[in-house]
């Protein structure tokens, strides 16, 4: 994607719902300073033109004098739209065979198909919004639980950018009187007191070091937490994760390994989404395929927010259970201790066991599953989160974070150990280089292609 192509004057068309919905109505979206002429041109109904922002018009679509179909477009003249020029939205039948003819009369017209996320990178670089709050429309779209949602809310309606921009405000005033003390370097002498800017960098960087250390939170929020069902073969791991999703996902039988690879798949639990993944029993085996499951099992343990371990108390002693988890211990991951089978225990059973401290259920009886669900939110700690605190859920504004401290620490080094004005300024020139690489002051084609290629067509 050139400079050109991102700059395009081109009117482009997108199928804006979602393609094989199945839904009464589809939405076809135009935005370009053509938009309303080219849909004019193939509208009966009310001149556009002559319409204003914000309106809605019954017409039918015509090719020549073959009715298409009937519709009602709705106009937003620019720069009142959501990519700052003129957007035209048609609802038509959701009709494959109308969808098409249409999207083809309007190119036919004028205009062109819109690439990925072309509608938003108009919005972008027309000034609607800046790049984090971009790539929070993408995080919408894609959010499947209350408190994605409400994060991906919050950084798209301009939290993020809004701290960002008072960081970047307070940065920019000092680097403007150091570069000012750059023009008298002859006379010595000093704009920007250095006690002042000393203290200031130390607040950017407790704040900086605050949203990288919400990475941890926002991550799962955005991303769910992964959790593996792990344990010796045969103890009801599968058994429980059908539980937890209330259908038959995993296959479950008697005969020891039958889990040869893992399998993940989410539920949604008081808003947050949690990722469970079943996997291959832990135990010594001749079997190839099966120790392939089983360091596999290992390798997700050690990818995991949280470690589901279960046991049977009818196959194994208790000295036995306590080594199985000094093995989960070892990891440093924290874990839910579960004790399957739980309605065949006995009193004694139960009385011995209760040193482990572990949650008592029957994964096929499917009793103990809501206790277990209230504990994996208790293990997680998400429910003290505050989703209208500003939380960074991108790597990639992790890094730039990152890269900004960086460069404030050789701030702060440079004003304890004397150096000249122009090392300093390229510092402080450096974090704001960094900074605004979140919000889009500063970019690359490269990284608007990689951006905005990973969102739908017609968004």
């Amino acid at each position: 994607m050139s400079t050109a192509s991102l700059i395009s004057q081109d009117t482009i068309v997108a199928l804006a719902t979602s393609p094989g919905a199945n839904g009464a109505i589809a939405v076809i979206r135009l935005s370009g300073a053509k938009a309303i002429a080219i849909t004019n041109a193939i509208f009966k109904g009310k001149d556009l033109s002559k319409q204003a922002s914000h309106t809605v018009h019954f017409g039918t679509i015509r090719d020549g004098e073959h009715i298409i179909d009937e519709v009602l477009v709705t106009l937003f003249v620019g720069p009142n739209s959501y990519t700052k020029e003129d957007v035209v939205e048609i609802s038509t039948h959701n009709s494959a065979y109308i969808i098409e003819r249409l999207i083809t009369l309007l190119i036919k017209k004028g205009a062109r198909a819109a690439r990925a996320g072309e509608f938003t990178l108009r919005a972008f670089l027309n000034g609607g919004m800046d790049l984090s709050q971009a790539e929070a429309v993408a995080d919408l779209i894609a959010s499947n639980s209350a408190a994605s949602h409400q994060v991906a809310m919050q950084q798209m309606r301009g939290g993020f950018s809004n701290q960002l921009k008072k960081l970047r405000e307070d940065l920019v005033h000092f680097a403007s009187l150091i570069e000012l003390e750059l023009d008298f370097a002859e006379e010595d002498v000093e704009f920007a007191n250095r006690d002042q800017l000393k203290s200031l960098i130390e607040q950017i960087h407790q704040v900086i070091s605050k949203l990288i250390r919400s990475f941890e939170q926002g991550n799962v929020l955005k991303n769910g937490v992964p959790v593996v069902i792990a344990g010796k073969p045969n103890v009801g791991k599968s058994t429980l994760l059908n539980a937890l999703l209330n259908e038959e996902r995993a296959i479950v039988s008697d005969i020891a390994g039958t889990t040869r690879d893992t399998i993940e798949d989410e539920i949604n639990i008081h808003g947050v989404t949690f990722r469970f993944i079943d996997t291959a029993g832990i135990r010594h085996t001749e079997d190839v395929v099966e120790a392939i499951g089983v360091e596999r099992t290992r390798e997700k343990m050690k990818q995991a927010r949280l470690i589901i371990y279960l046991f049977d108390p009818t196959q194994d002693e208790i000295t036995a259970v306590q080594e199985q988890i000094e093995e989960v211990q070892s990891l440093q991951i924290p874990f839910v201790t579960i004790i399957n089978k739980a309605d065949l225990l006995t009193e004694e059973q139960r009385a011995a066991y209760a040193v482990l401290n572990p949650l008592y259920i029957s994964a096929k009886q499917q009793t103990g599953i809501e206790e277990l669900k209230d504990e994996l939110l208790n293990q997680v700690n998400l429910s003290n989160i505050n989703t209208d605190d500003v939380l960074v859920t991108n790597i990639r504004h992790v890094e730039a974070l990152q890269l900004t401290q960086q460069s404030l620490e050789k701030v702060l080094y440079g004003i304890d150990n004397p150096i000249t004005s122009d090392f300093l300024a390229m510092d402080i020139r450096q974090a704001l280089h960094h900074l605004g690489e979140i919000t889009g002051t500063v970019t690359t084609d490269d990284l608007l292609e990689n951006i905005f290629s990973k969102f739908c067509i017609g968004k």
